[in-house]
């Protein structure tokens, strides 16, 4: 829950420098669920991360189960951290 909290806040803020007409923002658009579902509390919702997820050559399919939409093949895009 405190992710998607901290997701939102940086996609909000990103948006807001959007508008303010700077060019390089924070990606907040490449954050998925572990599932690699698409996340309905970003800017524009789940529909708007998918346009630009596509815009960036990924596709984006309906999920396994319900009106969710994933990112396919996610997994060959995961970033591992050390911590």
């Amino acid at each position: 829950m405190t992710t998607g909290i901290v997701v939102r806040i940086a996609a909000e803020a990103a948006e807001e420098d959007a508008r303010a007409g700077r060019k390089r923002i924070t990606p907040y658009w490449r954050t998925i669920t572990d599932d690699g579902g698409l996340n309905e509390q970003v800017p524009g919702g789940a529909a708007a991360q998918a346009e630009r997820l596509r815009a960036e050559g990924l596709t984006v399919e309906p999920y396994r189960r319900g009106g969710r939409q994933m990112v396919r093949e996610f997994e060959r895009y995961l970033i591992r951290l050390r911590v």
